[in-house]
């Protein structure tokens, strides 16, 4: 076996490990989410659950990158992990002893997303440091496809276990798939040889290296900038599809729903797996976000679960062509011993649109879109014609009018000239070497 065989190898291992967590999160996602709107009966309070479990791992996103570059990767991948179970321990107890508040799953979200920082940026290097060049197309789909697994698998096992059980037992699985995890990364790290690294840099060196090594590139920071705006779309359709699908049915029909939605993501991931995409990154780029903003803006318009799944399904088909192409763009154009703190920057910037859609989505939704689009609200005779009235009609509204935006930025992304110079990031040498900038 060659030594690129091997190398492959060691990635399927770790990427099992991530598979098992991200199923075990997924479980833990979709009952706190069902869960607090059944309580509350308000999106907005989902909203929060959702900003509160991502805000953490944005903000420390940059400082874990350059911990990433550092120190053992491996480790930090174990650390960020193992501490992260910490979040879905306490909520499980809370459950348990009393009946819990919703500041208890607030403080439980942020344990796990503080510690969860330390994942990301660790095991998007790892990645790098065990494949080659034209290995990582490949590698990315199947990344993509353990990700998918919090939409594909978990909703539909989290939906028929919260038929019969409460949500505690979501919460011991979650806890417990941490032990599978750390085996797998213990072997990988152990057959894997830890680079050396300076450390003479103060750590406040390493960030303003990473910043420096983002922004010198303009079709990078181009198209980082335009990523918050991509995210400010996605995270609409992400924080209010739960609530608008509650809005007129229940958790296990969800379940189903997310799984059947999800395998979009799925069969896309596995073909780009099977056959990697070699060139026009950028115009697949755009292309897939199109699209995804068309079926986006159609899984908002009607209550009805056939339209609903079959636009959800073509939505989470588009997303990992997209993701394919903005990792091979970005990846090709980072220097290797840069890529811990750099995608720490990526992510913080990047994923800035998130926060203002969770911030703001819930809110939006159950203070001004669904009262104008009950019955006999402001809109009821005009946009409610089309879309119809009723409690989930507001967050309808609002994902149609995401999807419309996604549509008009995908448009934007490709006429920008610094981005399709991307195209020639393989003037980058793969074995982490310095290059020309383009």
């Amino acid at each position: 076996m060659n030594h690129k065989d091997n190398a492959f190898q060691k990635f399927l291992l770790l990427w099992l490990g991530d598979l098992i967590s991200s199923i075990g999160g997924g479980l833990t996602a979709f009952g706190l989410g069902v869960y607090v709107y059944q309580k509350t009966g308000m999106a907005s309070h989902v909203a929060m659950v959702t900003l509160l479990s991502f805000l953490p791992t944005l903000l420390l996103s940059a400082p874990a990158g350059v911990l990433a570059d550092r120190y053992d990767r491996r480790l930090i991948m174990i650390l960020g992990d193992g501490l992260s179970a910490f979040g879905p321990l306490f909520i499980l107890f809370c459950f348990l002893y009393k009946d819990v508040q919703m500041w208890q799953i607030y403080v439980g979200v942020t344990i796990s997303s503080v510690f969860f920082s330390l994942l990301e940026p660790a095991y998007r290097a790892t990645v790098t440091d065990m494949l080659s060049g034209d290995q990582y197309t490949k590698a990315s789909g199947l990344v993509q496809a353990a990700g998918s697994a919090k939409y594909l698998i978990s909703p539909v096992i989290a939906g028929f276990l919260l038929r019969h059980f409460d949500i505690s037992l979501l919460l011991i699985i979650d806890v417990s798939t941490f032990f599978v995890t750390l085996a797998t990364t213990l072997v990988v790290r152990k057959g894997l040889a830890t680079k050396e690294r300076e450390k003479d840099n103060a750590f406040l060196s390493d960030f303003k290296e990473g910043i420096r090594a983002l922004s010198k590139n303009k079709g990078v920071m181009t198209l980082v900038w335009m990523g918050t705006f991509i995210t400010l779309c996605l995270g609409y359709i992400q924080t209010l599809a739960s609530p608008m699908i509650l809005s007129f049915s229940d958790s296990t029909t969800l379940g189903l729903v997310q799984t059947l939605m999800a395998s979009g993501m799925l069969i896309t991931s596995i073909l780009l797996g099977i056959i990697p995409i070699k060139k026009g990154y950028v115009k697949v780029l755009c292309i897939s976000l199109f699209g995804s903003g068309v079926f986006m803006a159609l899984f908002g318009m009607k209550e009805n679960l056939t339209f609903i799944t079959i636009s959800g399904i073509l939505f989470f088909a588009m997303l990992p062509l997209a993701n394919m192409s903005i990792d091979y763009l970005l990846r090709t154009n980072i220097d290797n011993e840069l890529q811990g703190r750099v995608w720490g920057l990526v992510g913080l910037i990047s994923q800035l649109g998130y926060i203002a859609a969770y911030a703001t989505s819930g809110v939006l939704a159950d203070y001004v879109f669904t009262p104008l689009l009950i019955e006999g609200g402001g809109l009821s005779g005009s946009v409610g014609e089309i879309l119809g009235t009723g409690e989930g009609r507001g967050a309808g509204f609002l994902i149609v009018i995401a999807g419309g935006l996604l549509c008009i930025v995908s448009i934007a992304l490709y006429r920008i000239k610094a981005v399709q110079k991307l195209e020639g990031g393989g003037d980058l040498c793969f074995d982490g070497s310095s290059a020309t900038t383009l």
